[in-house]
Protein backbone atom coordinates (compact mmCIF):
# COMPACT_ATOMS: atom_id res chain seq x y z
CA UNK A 1 0.00 0.00 0.00
CA UNK A 2 1.52 3.52 -1.07
CA UNK A 3 2.01 6.28 1.78
CA UNK A 4 0.57 9.39 0.27
CA UNK A 5 2.19 13.03 1.15
CA UNK A 6 -0.79 15.66 0.04
CA UNK A 7 -0.29 19.39 -1.43
CA UNK A 8 -3.01 21.93 -0.71
CA UNK A 9 -3.27 25.41 -1.16
CA UNK A 10 -4.56 28.51 0.06
CA UNK A 11 -6.16 29.68 -3.44
CA UNK A 12 -6.12 28.34 -6.69
CA UNK A 13 -2.62 29.20 -8.72
CA UNK A 14 -0.68 29.34 -5.43
CA UNK A 15 1.31 26.43 -7.04
CA UNK A 16 0.22 23.48 -5.95
CA UNK A 17 0.80 21.61 -9.33
CA UNK A 18 4.15 22.56 -9.61
CA UNK A 19 5.09 22.11 -5.86
CA UNK A 20 3.38 18.34 -6.66
CA UNK A 21 5.12 17.87 -9.91
CA UNK A 22 8.65 18.70 -8.23
CA UNK A 23 8.16 16.00 -5.14
CA UNK A 24 7.15 13.62 -8.14
CA UNK A 25 10.41 14.45 -10.12
CA UNK A 26 12.42 14.63 -6.18
CA UNK A 27 11.20 11.03 -5.17
CA UNK A 28 12.14 9.04 -8.61
CA UNK A 29 15.17 10.67 -8.82
CA UNK A 30 15.71 9.38 -5.02
CA UNK A 31 14.57 5.76 -6.25
CA UNK A 32 10.51 5.50 -5.21
CA UNK A 33 7.96 4.24 -7.30
CA UNK A 34 5.95 7.46 -7.44
CA UNK A 35 2.78 8.21 -8.86
CA UNK A 36 0.26 11.32 -8.71
CA UNK A 37 -3.10 11.88 -7.94
CA UNK A 38 -5.72 14.34 -8.36
CA UNK A 39 -9.21 13.32 -7.27
CA UNK A 40 -11.06 16.02 -9.27
CA UNK A 41 -10.07 18.50 -11.40
CA UNK A 42 -11.59 21.56 -13.26
CA UNK A 43 -9.59 21.90 -16.44
CA UNK A 44 -9.42 22.95 -20.22
CA UNK A 45 -6.33 21.45 -20.41
CA UNK A 46 -5.96 17.67 -21.11
CA UNK A 47 -4.23 14.92 -21.84
CA UNK A 48 -4.67 11.34 -23.73
CA UNK A 49 -3.39 8.17 -21.84
CA UNK A 50 -1.78 5.41 -23.78
CA UNK A 51 -5.22 3.39 -22.96
CA UNK A 52 -7.45 6.30 -24.39
CA UNK A 53 -8.40 7.55 -21.31
CA UNK A 54 -8.34 11.47 -20.63
CA UNK A 55 -6.91 13.36 -17.51
CA UNK A 56 -5.98 16.57 -16.74
CA UNK A 57 -3.16 17.80 -18.53
CA UNK A 58 -1.12 18.77 -14.91
CA UNK A 59 -1.72 15.36 -13.75
CA UNK A 60 0.20 13.79 -17.26
CA UNK A 61 2.69 16.08 -16.70
CA UNK A 62 3.44 14.72 -13.06
CA UNK A 63 3.28 10.95 -14.72
CA UNK A 64 6.14 12.51 -17.07
CA UNK A 65 8.04 13.66 -14.24
CA UNK A 66 7.50 10.38 -12.18
CA UNK A 67 9.00 8.61 -14.85
CA UNK A 68 5.73 6.51 -15.19
CA UNK A 69 2.96 6.32 -17.90
CA UNK A 70 0.09 8.40 -17.02
CA UNK A 71 -3.69 6.56 -16.58
CA UNK A 72 -6.91 7.53 -16.26
CA UNK A 73 -6.91 6.93 -12.02
CA UNK A 74 -4.49 9.71 -11.64
CA UNK A 75 -7.20 12.32 -12.32
CA UNK A 76 -10.77 9.76 -11.84
CA UNK A 77 -12.60 13.24 -12.01
CA UNK A 78 -12.38 15.68 -14.42
CA UNK A 79 -15.03 18.74 -15.64
CA UNK A 80 -13.73 20.48 -18.81
CA UNK A 81 -15.94 23.91 -18.49
CA UNK A 82 -18.22 24.39 -21.95
CA UNK A 83 -20.14 27.54 -20.34
CA UNK A 84 -20.30 29.79 -17.55
CA UNK A 85 -22.60 27.51 -15.94
CA UNK A 86 -21.51 23.82 -17.25
CA UNK A 87 -19.28 21.57 -17.60
CA UNK A 88 -18.30 18.46 -18.99
CA UNK A 89 -18.05 15.70 -16.73
CA UNK A 90 -15.53 13.03 -17.40
CA UNK A 91 -14.87 9.92 -15.42
CA UNK A 92 -11.92 7.98 -15.14
CA UNK A 93 -11.02 9.07 -18.36
CA UNK A 94 -14.64 8.42 -20.35
CA UNK A 95 -17.74 11.25 -20.54
CA UNK A 96 -20.57 10.49 -18.59
CA UNK A 97 -22.66 13.46 -18.97
CA UNK A 98 -22.56 17.35 -18.06
CA UNK A 99 -23.97 19.98 -16.06
CA UNK A 100 -24.61 17.45 -13.46
CA UNK A 101 -21.18 17.47 -11.25
CA UNK A 102 -22.88 20.42 -10.11
CA UNK A 103 -26.00 19.07 -8.56
CA UNK A 104 -26.49 18.69 -4.98
CA UNK A 105 -27.94 15.15 -5.76
CA UNK A 106 -26.45 12.74 -3.06
CA UNK A 107 -26.80 9.67 -5.13
CA UNK A 108 -24.66 11.14 -7.79
CA UNK A 109 -22.43 12.76 -5.17
CA UNK A 110 -21.75 8.90 -4.14
CA UNK A 111 -21.19 7.96 -7.28
CA UNK A 112 -18.04 10.12 -8.00
CA UNK A 113 -17.25 9.59 -4.79
CA UNK A 114 -16.73 5.54 -5.35
CA UNK A 115 -14.91 6.12 -8.48
CA UNK A 116 -12.05 8.48 -6.52
CA UNK A 117 -12.04 5.54 -3.97
CA UNK A 118 -11.84 2.96 -6.73
CA UNK A 119 -9.03 4.89 -8.81
CA UNK A 120 -7.02 5.79 -5.34
CA UNK A 121 -6.80 1.61 -4.66
CA UNK A 122 -5.93 1.42 -7.72
CA UNK A 123 -2.89 3.39 -7.28
CA UNK A 124 -1.59 2.34 -3.79
CA UNK A 125 -2.10 -1.19 -4.63
CA UNK A 126 1.11 -1.07 -7.44
CA UNK A 127 2.88 1.90 -6.23
CA UNK A 128 5.42 2.74 -3.06
CA UNK A 129 4.20 6.58 -2.80
CA UNK A 130 1.21 8.81 -4.13
CA UNK A 131 1.76 12.48 -4.75
CA UNK A 132 -1.81 14.10 -4.12
CA UNK A 133 -2.34 17.29 -5.25
CA UNK A 134 -5.68 19.49 -3.69
CA UNK A 135 -7.63 21.59 -5.95
CA UNK A 136 -8.33 24.98 -5.16
CA UNK A 137 -8.87 25.89 -1.32
CA UNK A 138 -9.82 23.69 1.04
CA UNK A 139 -12.32 25.56 3.04
CA UNK A 140 -14.53 27.08 0.53
CA UNK A 141 -17.43 26.64 3.11
CA UNK A 142 -20.53 26.80 0.57
CA UNK A 143 -18.69 23.89 -1.69
CA UNK A 144 -17.15 21.91 1.17
CA UNK A 145 -20.15 19.37 1.29
CA UNK A 146 -19.15 18.25 -2.43
CA UNK A 147 -15.82 18.83 -1.50
CA UNK A 148 -13.98 15.42 -3.19
CA UNK A 149 -10.76 16.94 -4.04
CA UNK A 150 -9.00 17.98 -0.62
CA UNK A 151 -9.13 17.01 2.84
CA UNK A 152 -11.72 14.14 2.22
CA UNK A 153 -8.82 12.66 -0.39
CA UNK A 154 -6.35 13.36 2.34
CA UNK A 155 -8.75 11.25 5.05
CA UNK A 156 -9.27 8.37 2.52
CA UNK A 157 -5.15 8.29 1.59
CA UNK A 158 -4.82 8.99 5.53
CA UNK A 159 -2.42 11.37 3.90
CA UNK A 160 0.08 14.24 5.89
CA UNK A 161 -0.60 17.60 3.91
CA UNK A 162 1.92 20.11 3.07
CA UNK A 163 -0.23 23.67 2.46
CA UNK A 164 1.27 25.97 -0.19
CA UNK A 165 0.73 29.73 -0.29
CA UNK A 166 2.10 32.13 -2.66
CA UNK A 167 3.86 35.15 -1.26
CA UNK A 168 4.03 36.85 -4.66
CA UNK A 169 0.28 37.73 -3.84
CA UNK A 170 0.71 39.37 -1.00
CA UNK A 171 -1.60 38.59 2.53
CA UNK A 172 0.40 35.44 2.53
CA UNK A 173 -0.10 35.35 6.79
CA UNK A 174 -4.01 35.67 6.17
CA UNK A 175 -4.27 33.50 3.45
CA UNK A 176 -2.38 30.64 5.44
CA UNK A 177 -3.90 31.51 9.05
CA UNK A 178 -7.40 31.47 7.44
CA UNK A 179 -7.21 28.66 5.90
CA UNK A 180 -5.73 26.98 9.02
CA UNK A 181 -8.87 28.29 11.11
CA UNK A 182 -11.37 27.42 9.13
CA UNK A 183 -10.74 23.76 9.31
CA UNK A 184 -11.91 21.12 11.01
CA UNK A 185 -9.54 20.05 14.35
CA UNK A 186 -8.82 17.31 13.01
CA UNK A 187 -8.23 18.54 9.20
CA UNK A 188 -5.68 20.74 11.07
CA UNK A 189 -4.14 18.04 12.48
CA UNK A 190 -3.34 16.56 9.26
CA UNK A 191 -1.40 19.36 7.97
CA UNK A 192 2.02 19.06 9.27
CA UNK A 193 3.89 22.04 7.10
CA UNK A 194 3.66 25.01 5.17
CA UNK A 195 5.34 26.13 2.03
CA UNK A 196 5.72 29.95 1.25
CA UNK A 197 6.11 29.78 -2.78
CA UNK A 198 6.85 32.26 -5.06
CA UNK A 199 9.82 34.17 -2.80
CA UNK A 200 11.50 36.85 -4.84
CA UNK A 201 15.09 38.53 -3.14
CA UNK A 202 17.14 36.71 -0.60
CA UNK A 203 15.34 34.38 1.36
CA UNK A 204 17.19 35.30 4.85
CA UNK A 205 15.01 38.33 4.64
CA UNK A 206 12.01 36.10 5.62
CA UNK A 207 13.28 34.10 8.68
CA UNK A 208 11.72 36.64 10.76
CA UNK A 209 8.24 35.81 8.87
CA UNK A 210 9.16 32.05 9.27
CA UNK A 211 8.99 32.43 13.15
CA UNK A 212 6.31 34.32 13.22
CA UNK A 213 3.88 32.40 10.83
CA UNK A 214 5.16 29.16 12.88
CA UNK A 215 4.25 31.05 16.11
CA UNK A 216 0.93 32.36 14.72
CA UNK A 217 0.16 28.62 13.26
CA UNK A 218 2.23 26.05 15.48
CA UNK A 219 2.48 24.75 11.89
CA UNK A 220 6.32 24.19 10.60
CA UNK A 221 7.52 26.09 7.37
CA UNK A 222 9.25 23.38 5.80
CA UNK A 223 10.20 25.36 2.56
CA UNK A 224 10.59 28.87 1.18
CA UNK A 225 10.29 28.14 -2.35
CA UNK A 226 12.19 31.17 -4.67
CA UNK A 227 10.22 32.39 -7.76
CA UNK A 228 10.95 30.37 -10.17
CA UNK A 229 10.63 32.21 -13.95
CA UNK A 230 11.51 29.29 -16.15
CA UNK A 231 9.12 26.32 -14.39
CA UNK A 232 8.77 23.90 -17.62
CA UNK A 233 5.56 22.57 -16.63
CA UNK A 234 2.55 22.10 -18.14
CA UNK A 235 0.12 24.75 -17.35
CA UNK A 236 -3.60 23.59 -16.36
CA UNK A 237 -5.69 26.33 -16.37
CA UNK A 238 -6.57 29.24 -18.75
CA UNK A 239 -4.93 32.15 -15.91
CA UNK A 240 -1.63 31.30 -17.20
CA UNK A 241 -2.36 32.96 -20.25
CA UNK A 242 -0.81 36.10 -19.26
CA UNK A 243 1.18 38.66 -21.81
CA UNK A 244 2.99 37.41 -24.68
CA UNK A 245 6.39 38.76 -23.74
CA UNK A 246 5.90 37.34 -20.04
CA UNK A 247 4.26 34.46 -21.59
CA UNK A 248 7.35 33.50 -23.26
CA UNK A 249 10.06 34.19 -20.32
CA UNK A 250 7.87 31.96 -18.20
CA UNK A 251 7.36 29.28 -19.88
CA UNK A 252 10.35 26.20 -20.55
CA UNK A 253 12.20 27.99 -22.71
CA UNK A 254 15.72 28.44 -21.29
CA UNK A 255 17.27 32.18 -20.78
CA UNK A 256 20.38 30.63 -23.34
CA UNK A 257 17.61 30.25 -26.16
CA UNK A 258 16.43 33.47 -25.61
CA UNK A 259 19.43 35.33 -25.16
CA UNK A 260 20.91 33.98 -28.50
CA UNK A 261 17.81 35.31 -30.39
CA UNK A 262 17.99 38.98 -29.07
CA UNK A 263 19.30 40.26 -32.24
CA UNK A 264 17.73 38.10 -34.81
CA UNK A 265 14.87 39.38 -36.81
CA UNK A 266 11.53 38.27 -35.16
CA UNK A 267 8.73 36.02 -36.92
CA UNK A 268 5.44 37.38 -35.35
CA UNK A 269 3.03 34.36 -34.74
CA UNK A 270 -0.29 35.28 -33.40
CA UNK A 271 -2.67 32.72 -31.07
CA UNK A 272 -6.44 33.59 -31.21
CA UNK A 273 -7.50 33.45 -27.33
CA UNK A 274 -10.66 32.54 -27.40
CA UNK A 275 -12.74 32.19 -25.00
CA UNK A 276 -13.11 28.80 -24.14
CA UNK A 277 -9.32 27.63 -25.43
CA UNK A 278 -8.37 24.26 -25.29
CA UNK A 279 -4.81 22.51 -24.57
CA UNK A 280 -3.25 26.01 -25.33
CA UNK A 281 0.23 23.72 -23.97
CA UNK A 282 0.07 23.14 -27.83
CA UNK A 283 2.16 26.31 -28.72
CA UNK A 284 4.36 25.88 -25.92
CA UNK A 285 7.47 24.98 -28.10
CA UNK A 286 7.43 27.46 -30.28
CA UNK A 287 7.93 29.45 -27.60
CA UNK A 288 11.44 28.08 -27.38
CA UNK A 289 12.35 29.06 -30.88
CA UNK A 290 14.59 32.33 -30.89
CA UNK A 291 13.45 34.25 -33.38
CA UNK A 292 9.70 33.78 -32.60
CA UNK A 293 7.56 36.10 -30.88
CA UNK A 294 3.98 34.80 -29.76
CA UNK A 295 0.82 36.74 -29.13
CA UNK A 296 -2.27 35.79 -27.68
CA UNK A 297 -4.65 37.93 -29.69
CA UNK A 298 -8.06 38.34 -28.31
CA UNK A 299 -8.99 41.48 -30.98
CA UNK A 300 -8.35 40.99 -34.84
CA UNK A 301 -6.78 43.96 -35.09
CA UNK A 302 -4.02 42.30 -33.22
CA UNK A 303 -3.38 40.43 -36.47
CA UNK A 304 -2.06 42.72 -38.32
CA UNK A 305 1.62 42.05 -38.86
CA UNK A 306 1.80 38.16 -38.20
CA UNK A 307 3.27 35.63 -40.24
CA UNK A 308 1.29 32.96 -38.84
CA UNK A 309 -1.74 32.79 -37.08
CA UNK A 310 -3.13 29.28 -35.16
CA UNK A 311 -6.60 28.87 -34.23
CA UNK A 312 -6.13 26.66 -31.01
CA UNK A 313 -8.43 23.68 -29.60
CA UNK A 314 -11.84 24.77 -27.63
CA UNK A 315 -14.09 23.47 -25.29
CA UNK A 316 -17.12 25.01 -26.77
CA UNK A 317 -16.70 25.19 -30.45
CA UNK A 318 -19.86 26.64 -31.63
CA UNK A 319 -19.12 29.56 -29.36
CA UNK A 320 -15.97 30.36 -30.20
CA UNK A 321 -16.29 30.44 -33.92
CA UNK A 322 -19.49 32.76 -33.30
CA UNK A 323 -17.30 34.97 -31.35
CA UNK A 324 -15.08 34.86 -34.00
CA UNK A 325 -17.38 36.27 -36.76
CA UNK A 326 -18.80 39.01 -33.62
CA UNK A 327 -14.82 40.40 -33.75
CA UNK A 328 -14.50 40.37 -37.43
CA UNK A 329 -11.93 37.69 -37.42
CA UNK A 330 -13.27 35.76 -40.30
CA UNK A 331 -12.57 38.82 -42.29
CA UNK A 332 -9.04 39.46 -40.82
CA UNK A 333 -8.10 35.95 -41.39
CA UNK A 334 -9.32 35.81 -45.00
CA UNK A 335 -7.48 39.21 -46.00
CA UNK A 336 -3.99 37.99 -44.13
CA UNK A 337 -4.02 34.72 -45.88
CA UNK A 338 -4.63 36.92 -49.37
CA UNK A 339 -1.03 38.48 -48.20
CA UNK A 340 0.84 34.85 -47.55
CA UNK A 341 0.10 34.40 -44.13
CA UNK A 342 0.18 30.69 -42.70
CA UNK A 343 -3.05 29.97 -40.52
CA UNK A 344 -2.71 26.59 -39.01
CA UNK A 345 -6.47 25.21 -37.12
CA UNK A 346 -5.70 22.78 -34.40
CA UNK A 347 -8.20 20.02 -33.62
CA UNK A 348 -11.49 22.98 -32.72
CA UNK A 349 -9.61 25.50 -34.22
CA UNK A 350 -9.18 22.96 -37.65
CA UNK A 351 -13.25 22.45 -37.27
CA UNK A 352 -13.60 26.07 -37.56
CA UNK A 353 -12.19 27.12 -40.26
CA UNK A 354 -14.03 24.78 -42.69
CA UNK A 355 -17.31 26.02 -43.82
CA UNK A 356 -19.77 24.85 -41.70
CA UNK A 357 -20.40 23.24 -38.15
CA UNK A 358 -23.14 21.25 -37.16
CA UNK A 359 -24.51 19.78 -33.79
CA UNK A 360 -27.78 18.71 -34.36
CA UNK A 361 -27.85 16.66 -30.77
CA UNK A 362 -26.49 19.78 -28.65
CA UNK A 363 -23.33 18.38 -27.92
CA UNK A 364 -21.63 21.45 -27.13
CA UNK A 365 -23.96 24.22 -27.52
CA UNK A 366 -27.69 25.13 -27.95
CA UNK A 367 -26.65 26.72 -31.63
CA UNK A 368 -27.50 23.88 -34.03
CA UNK A 369 -25.11 24.88 -36.95
CA UNK A 370 -22.52 27.82 -37.48
CA UNK A 371 -21.13 28.90 -40.20
CA UNK A 372 -17.15 28.38 -40.62
CA UNK A 373 -14.42 30.70 -41.44
CA UNK A 374 -14.19 28.77 -44.82
CA UNK A 375 -10.94 28.70 -45.14
CA UNK A 376 -11.25 24.47 -46.22
CA UNK A 377 -14.43 23.52 -47.91
CA UNK A 378 -14.38 21.11 -45.02
CA UNK A 379 -17.86 20.52 -42.55
CA UNK A 380 -17.82 19.08 -39.47
CA UNK A 381 -20.20 17.56 -37.21
CA UNK A 382 -20.51 16.81 -33.43
CA UNK A 383 -21.70 13.29 -31.98
CA UNK A 384 -22.63 11.89 -29.01
CA UNK A 385 -19.23 9.80 -28.33
CA UNK A 386 -15.89 11.16 -27.57
CA UNK A 387 -12.32 10.14 -29.75
CA UNK A 388 -9.34 10.55 -27.49
CA UNK A 389 -6.75 8.18 -28.82
CA UNK A 390 -3.12 8.49 -29.14
CA UNK A 391 -1.92 8.58 -33.21
CA UNK A 392 1.15 8.38 -34.80
CA UNK A 393 1.87 9.13 -38.67
CA UNK A 394 3.49 10.33 -41.81
CA UNK A 395 2.91 13.67 -42.66
CA UNK A 396 1.51 14.20 -47.06
CA UNK A 397 1.72 17.51 -49.20
CA UNK A 398 4.87 19.40 -48.93
CA UNK A 399 5.25 17.86 -45.64
CA UNK A 400 5.74 14.54 -47.07
CA UNK A 401 7.49 11.69 -44.82
CA UNK A 402 7.77 13.41 -41.80
CA UNK A 403 6.56 11.15 -38.88
CA UNK A 404 4.60 12.39 -36.48
CA UNK A 405 3.05 11.85 -33.14
CA UNK A 406 0.28 13.23 -31.02
CA UNK A 407 -3.53 12.86 -29.66
CA UNK A 408 -6.93 13.44 -30.77
CA UNK A 409 -9.53 14.89 -27.98
CA UNK A 410 -12.70 15.90 -29.74
CA UNK A 411 -16.33 14.56 -30.75
CA UNK A 412 -16.66 16.07 -33.83
CA UNK A 413 -16.12 14.17 -37.22
CA UNK A 414 -14.70 16.18 -40.15
CA UNK A 415 -15.47 15.71 -44.05
CA UNK A 416 -12.93 16.86 -46.18
CA UNK A 417 -14.09 18.37 -49.53
CA UNK A 418 -11.58 19.54 -52.02
CA UNK A 419 -8.84 19.69 -49.52
CA UNK A 420 -5.78 17.66 -49.77
CA UNK A 421 -4.80 14.98 -46.28
CA UNK A 422 -2.71 16.74 -44.09
CA UNK A 423 -1.42 13.51 -42.61
CA UNK A 424 -1.65 9.57 -42.80
CA UNK A 425 -2.11 8.82 -39.06
CA UNK A 426 -3.53 5.24 -37.22
CA UNK A 427 -4.66 4.59 -33.83
CA UNK A 428 -1.78 3.06 -31.47
CA UNK A 429 -0.66 -0.06 -32.73
CA UNK A 430 -3.15 -0.64 -35.24
CA UNK A 431 -2.65 -1.58 -38.67
CA UNK A 432 -5.05 0.62 -40.04
CA UNK A 433 -3.92 3.74 -41.85
CA UNK A 434 -6.31 7.17 -42.30
CA UNK A 435 -6.54 10.57 -43.68
CA UNK A 436 -6.53 13.10 -41.61
CA UNK A 437 -6.88 16.65 -41.35
CA UNK A 438 -6.61 19.03 -44.29
CA UNK A 439 -3.73 21.08 -45.80
CA UNK A 440 -3.54 23.57 -49.04
CA UNK A 441 -1.31 22.99 -51.71
CA UNK A 442 1.73 24.86 -50.51
CA UNK A 443 0.82 24.16 -47.03
CA UNK A 444 0.01 27.43 -46.00
CA UNK A 445 -2.93 26.55 -44.60
CA UNK A 446 -3.55 23.35 -42.01
CA UNK A 447 -6.15 22.21 -40.14
CA UNK A 448 -5.47 19.01 -38.11
CA UNK A 449 -6.94 17.36 -34.80
CA UNK A 450 -3.52 16.33 -33.75
CA UNK A 451 -2.71 17.88 -30.49
CA UNK A 452 0.91 17.87 -29.77
CA UNK A 453 1.93 18.85 -33.77
CA UNK A 454 4.24 21.48 -32.80
CA UNK A 455 5.81 18.79 -30.36
CA UNK A 456 7.16 17.03 -33.22
CA UNK A 457 10.98 18.82 -33.62
CA UNK A 458 11.01 17.56 -37.22
CA UNK A 459 7.61 19.15 -38.29
CA UNK A 460 8.20 22.06 -36.50
CA UNK A 461 11.46 22.76 -38.01
CA UNK A 462 10.01 21.82 -41.64
CA UNK A 463 7.00 24.68 -40.63
CA UNK A 464 8.75 26.92 -39.75
CA UNK A 465 11.71 27.42 -42.21
CA UNK A 466 8.64 27.55 -45.14
CA UNK A 467 7.54 30.39 -42.87
CA UNK A 468 11.12 31.50 -42.30
CA UNK A 469 11.29 31.95 -45.91
CA UNK A 470 8.26 33.41 -47.24
CA UNK A 471 8.78 36.13 -44.89
CA UNK A 472 12.22 36.89 -46.61
CA UNK A 473 14.61 35.09 -43.89
CA UNK A 474 17.26 32.29 -43.63
CA UNK A 475 16.34 28.85 -43.09
CA UNK A 476 17.21 27.49 -39.24
CA UNK A 477 19.10 23.82 -39.31
CA UNK A 478 19.17 23.37 -35.19
CA UNK A 479 16.02 21.16 -34.21
CA UNK A 480 15.36 22.07 -30.95
CA UNK A 481 14.36 18.96 -29.14
CA UNK A 482 11.73 19.76 -26.75
CA UNK A 483 11.48 15.91 -25.01
CA UNK A 484 15.50 16.98 -24.20
CA UNK A 485 14.45 20.16 -22.63
CA UNK A 486 11.67 19.44 -20.98
CA UNK A 487 13.04 16.31 -18.67
CA UNK A 488 15.77 18.93 -18.15
CA UNK A 489 13.41 21.33 -16.72
CA UNK A 490 11.92 19.00 -14.24
CA UNK A 491 15.29 18.16 -13.21
CA UNK A 492 16.18 21.73 -12.22
CA UNK A 493 12.99 22.24 -10.90
CA UNK A 494 13.27 19.35 -8.68
CA UNK A 495 16.86 20.82 -7.60
CA UNK A 496 15.39 24.52 -6.75
CA UNK A 497 12.83 22.79 -4.72
CA UNK A 498 15.09 20.16 -3.12
CA UNK A 499 17.27 23.07 -2.41
CA UNK A 500 14.74 25.18 -0.89
CA UNK A 501 12.96 22.27 0.99
CA UNK A 502 13.23 19.86 4.36
CA UNK A 503 13.39 17.12 2.68
CA UNK A 504 14.43 15.30 5.85
CA UNK A 505 11.18 16.58 7.31
CA UNK A 506 8.93 15.07 3.96
CA UNK A 507 10.82 11.93 4.46
CA UNK A 508 10.16 11.54 8.14
CA UNK A 509 6.28 12.28 6.72
CA UNK A 510 6.61 9.33 4.71
CA UNK A 511 8.10 6.95 7.13
CA UNK A 512 5.13 7.69 9.10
Amino acid sequence: MAKGIMVVGTASHVGKSVIATALCRILKQDGYDVVPFKAQNMSLNSAVTPSGREIGRSQAAQAQACGVAPNEHMNPILLKPTSPSESQVIVQGRVVGREWAFSESTNRLDFLWSRVVESYQYLTQRHDVMVIEGAGSPVELNLKSRDLANMRTAELADADVLLVADIDRGGVFASVYGTLQLLTQSERERVKGIIINRFRGDPALFEDGVRQMESLTGVPVVGVIPYIEHVGVDEEDGVALESASETQRRHFATTKAIEDGQDMPKLRIAIIQLPYISNFTDIDPLLLEPDIEVHFCSRSAELEGAAAVIVPGSKNTMADLAWLHDRGFTEALHQLVQHGAFVVGICGGYQMLGRKVHDPLQVESRLGRCQGIGLFDDETTFQADKRTVLVQGTLCGPYEDIRVHGYEIHMGVTTRNRSKPFAQIRDGDSDIWVDEGSCSEDGAIIGTYMHGIFHNDAFRLAWLNSLRLKSGLSERAEIIAVDELREAAYDRLADTVRANLDMNRIYQLLRG
